[in-house]
């Protein structure tokens, strides 16, 4: 009895690992190039379009003030001999306080912008994400790797690539989705 134990425990690790390889899916390891997708992505142009629009808009409200404020600080310059001391006195506390006010106004749309490229940035991001999510599951993809140029990937093989496949297919999705 003794004799027939090992070669049937032998047969059955055999059989257990010989299972165990054969249940595991045969998807390989793949990635994507996360700054490509994101260059690519035609919601990304498409929002990166609005913002700068936005940003323009706000940048020429910003340099309108700016020229209002320089064309008073001239005038004052001009009419400074003219003036009394207090005239001078009041002009000047009038001037630095709008030159204040300009400044505060400046910071907070810089901070406005930075905060809405941000959110727009993180909307394509989520987009990109959940796409690629359901991309992987339908495709039965164990792990889809983002590649982002800071090292997470050092080297893989141009066939382990799906950038242009998923690129290609997160595009037709959005404009799918224009389009009803």
């Amino acid at each position: 009895m003794n004799k027939l134990a090992l070669p049937i425990a032998i047969l059955a690790l055999v059989a257990a690992v010989a299972s165990f390889f054969f249940s595991m899916t045969t998807t390989e390891l793949v990635y994507v190039d996360v700054n490509k997708l994101l260059d690519g992505y035609k919601r990304t142009s498409i929002e990166k379009a609005a913002f700068d629009k936005k940003a323009a808009t706000m940048k020429a409200n910003v340099d309108s003030l700016i020229a209002d404020w320089q064309k008073d600080l001239k005038g004052y310059e001009k009419e400074r001999s003219s003036m009394t001391k207090k005239e001078i006195t009041l002009k000047q506390q009038l001037l630095s306080t709008k030159q204040q006010q300009l400044s505060n106004y400046q910071q907070a749309v810089q901070k406005q912008l930075q905060e809405e490229d941000q959110k727009m940035t993180q909307t394509v991001i989520n987009d990109i994400n959940d796409f690629v999510k359901e991309y992987g599951k339908k495709h039965k993809h164990t792990i889809i790797f983002g590649a982002t140029g800071s090292g997470t990937i050092m080297y893989g093989e141009t066939t382990a690539d799906l950038t242009e496949t998923i690129l290609t297919a997160l595009n037709a999705e959005f404009e799918g989705n224009l389009n009803r």
